[in-house]
């Protein structure tokens, strides 16, 4: 039996006995009552086999509560009310689809300033009696700090249904600015009272006379799962099927041609990038960080980004070199194996944080390298190759010491385990077998040996039963998704298929599905921004930037491949918002006021095209960690993905979407494919690269042969708004 609290116990009393329904509705196996209480308005779910739950629109304290007006539709029902907090409008819709998408919006128009001490969640699960206290369920995820208001459950005695419930967050900016106040941790609660609940507002008031939207849920349902596969599945498809029905943001043109540039530029003239050991250049960390060692994963992790650059613009860069001749310092010919601190100055460590000490590696810096370095192997580079093939038998004898479920930190030497846990009961970096996995495939396909191939799978099959726990870096949690997706390919069971899909849910579990336009966070987007960690308070340029590339990577490989498409939307949709979101990274973006002014490491020069490696909640400052060197890829991997070049023409094809199939031959049409979703669109533009006007272009689509409606925009270019999953066909003609 669960405990509840007074209000849920005097709430399920009102319900039971509430009589009078202002509105009914059914959508497929769910039946839909909305009652009036006293203090609430509650719209009662009925679900299959008997299940049932409340969801709260409207609450004001005291039972004064009236409803003043009524307008009914087909789907949904409008209410205007009074209570002694002031007038409330809420409209209430629900989706016929094959999974209901229930929505209601709130508002509140104080009649005096008021502050709000408490506030209480807005779902209660009851049962067919109304007694909450004796339901059954279970919580998969929920949010954590500012990420997605939202929370994923199972109904499970009786076995009724599974639902996605969250809360658009955006709307409730205008309430957070006034009272000064945030919206992390929002959404949560114990079963059985969950959801939304205003964030308590001590500091300041809500303005008398004011509207604000005090609540704007989203409620998906489904069957519930009856396998860890089905739980995931059912996640990403409910959350596609919500987003399908958000009010999504705008985004703007970047132009990173030139961002990149400027980057590229500060990159190799700041002398705060750059440090010097034994006649070797190297990149720090963080700008002006001359205290702690160079770092393999540094350098490895703003080369690969520049070769993807070099490969798409023919063009030679003298900092690779330099970049390159520093890697095989970081061998250790005792350990055979590469390591993260350059031996020549790990005696710089001074051990103030666990892992800043000598000899100590955190387990997923072993294989980032790697990874990296067999990329560069593939390609042909032979100093990677051996560092790579050399680095090996060392990464296997870790991995079986551990039986291929990592700690967070070990000594190298004696494979000593430093810090077995992320928390208590949480086990280490779980999404290590996952990269793990990716090198020993890489390691497959540079030397064609099955045994790397067996200790792919070996490490994969560790993976399963973890669910959303998975994720411990983003980055690496999306590399995984990537290597699982190949090895079901590969081998063709449907088990790596289904963990891929895992890897995926832990990502999207942890972006932030609303823009924080409250304190500083009006000066910059945040809508499907990821957070580097599962616990991370903020959003980081360096692991955003390679899930970017990974995810890329993704559709690459399920080319032929029937994956889920709610997949394929959330993938396409967060590439999109990306490559608008990304620039605001650069300090120089960003106003002076809200950038930290001593951070933990190095320093935040403000006009330097170096990112930062933090954007914080809208009420902090930013860039407190840093300015991260090694999250300079930035600009590097967008520029390949989103510009298509045009042989003999002065014009590139821009498209925030991902492609697929681009041929484009001098003085023939160009074809590509758009991938993504047809129910939403993007941005295409033919971007001016020389001084002359652009040519008359004619744009078609599959399936519609007539030419899309173009705009002119700055600089001479040209837009165009498409929709997702087409063939697209450019033909131009000189003006």
């Amino acid at each position: 039996m669960n405990g509840i609290s007074p209000w849920a116990a005097a709430a399920a009393s009102e319900l039971t006995e509430a009589e009078h329904t202002l509105f009914e509705h059914s959508a497929g196996a769910y039946h839909f009552k909305i009652y009036q209480t006293s203090d609430s308005i509650w719209i009662a779910a009925e679900l299959p086999n008997g299940g049932n739950i409340a969801f709260r629109p409207v609450f004001s304290t005291g039972a004064s509560l009236k409803i003043s007006r009524i307008k009914i539709n087909d789907a949904g029902i409008d209410l205007w009310l009074n209570g002694i907090a002031g007038a409330f409008e809420t409209h209430v819709s629900i989706d016929n689809g094959d999974m209901p998408v229930l929505r209601y919006t709130t508002s509140l128009t104080p009649e005096k300033d008021l502050y709000i001490p408490f506030w209480p969640r807005d779902i209660l699960v009851t049962t067919k009696n109304g007694k909450p206290e004796n339901s059954e369920g279970q919580i998969n995820a929920n949010q954590w700090g500012t990420r997605s208001g939202f929370i994923y459950m199972s109904v499970t005695r009786p076995k009724s249904a599974s639902i996605l419930y969250l809360q658009n967050l955006t709307a409730l900016n205008d309430y957070c600015q006034q009272t000064e106040t945030s919206l992390g941790d929002s959404v949560g609660g114990n079963w059985p009272e969950l959801g939304f609940a205003l964030p308590a507002a001590n500091k300041k008031p809500i303005q008398a006379g004011k509207k604000v939207i005090v609540n704007d849920a989203f409620v998906a349902f489904d069957k519930v799962p009856e396998t860890e596969p089905d739980m995931i599945r059912g996640y990403l498809n409910l959350l596609a099927s919500i987003y399908l029905k958000m009010p999504l943001p705008e985004t703007n043109y970047q132009p990173w041609p030139e961002i990149l540039e400027s980057g590229l530029k500060d990159l190799i003239d700041s002398p705060g990038c750059w440090t010097q050991v034994a006649g070797h250049q190297y990149f720090n960390a963080y700008v002006s960080d001359y205290n702690t060692p160079p770092e393999i994963m540094v350098q490895l992790a703003v080369l690969l980004p520049l070769l993807d650059y070099v490969e798409w613009s023919k063009r030679e860069l003298e900092i690779m070199k330099v970049i390159k001749e520093g890697l095989p310092a970081f061998f250790d010919e005792k350990l055979s194996t590469i390591t993260r601190w350059l031996p020549a100055a790990e005696d710089k460590l001074e051990g103030e944080e666990e892992q800043k000490q000598p000899g100590v590696m955190d387990s997923w810096y072993l294989h980032h390298p790697l990874l990296n370095l067999s990329r560069l192997a593939l390609k042909g580079d032979k100093v990677c190759e051996k560092l790579f093939l050399d680095s090996l038998p060392y990464a296997i004898k870790v991995a079986h010491q551990f039986n291929y479920q990592w700690p967070v930190f070990y000594k190298m030497d004696t494979l000593e385990v430093i810090k077995a846990e992320t928390a208590e009961g949480m086990g280490g970096e779980k999404d290590v077998a996952g990269i793990y996995a990716h090198v020993m495939l890489q390691a497959w396909e540079l030397t064609k040996e099955k045994r790397y191939l067996n200790e792919a799978e070996k490490a994969a099959a560790t993976l399963q039963g973890m669910g959303f726990q998975i994720f411990y870096q983003a980055n690496n949690t999306a590399f995984s998704s990537g290597a699982l997706l190949r090895l079901y390919k590969v081998t063709g069971k449907e088990m790596y298929l289904n963990l891929s899909y895992m890897c995926l849910a832990g990502i999207f579990r942890n972006t932030q599905l609303w823009d924080c336009n409250y304190g500083y966070g009006k000066n910059y987007p945040t809508f499907f921004a990821l957070f580097p960690l599962n616990d991370a308070p903020y959003t980081a340029a360096y692991e955003e930037q390679e899930v970017f590339c990974a995810l890329h990577d993704y559709l690459k490989h399920a080319e032929g491949v029937d994956i889920l498409p709610s997949v394929k939307l959330l993938i396409a949709e967060y590439i999109r918002y990306l490559v608008d979101r990304a620039v605001y990274y650069y300090p120089t973006m960003l106003p002076l006021d809200m950038l930290e002014e001593k951070p933990k490491t190095g320093e935040v020069d403000p006009k330097l095209w170096i990112a930062l490696e933090d954007l914080q909640d809208g009420w902090l400052k930013s860039g407190t960690v840093g300015q991260e060197v090694y999250g300079a890829g930035n600009a590097f991997g967008i520029l390949p993905r989103h510009y298509l070049q045009v042989p003999g023409e002065d014009f590139m094809v821009y498209v925030d979407y991902p492609t697929s199939g681009f041929n484009g031959k001098k003085g023939q049409n160009i074809h590509f494919n758009l991938l993504g979703d047809a129910r939403l669109t993007c941005r295409m533009m033919i971007v001016k690269t020389g001084k002359t006007k652009l040519p008359e272009v004619i744009v078609t689509t599959s399936g519609n042969q007539e030419p899309l409606p173009s705009k002119n925009v700055k600089r001479g270019n040209i837009e165009y708004i498409l929709q997702g999953n087409q063939q697209v066909v450019i033909s131009w003609r000189k003006s």
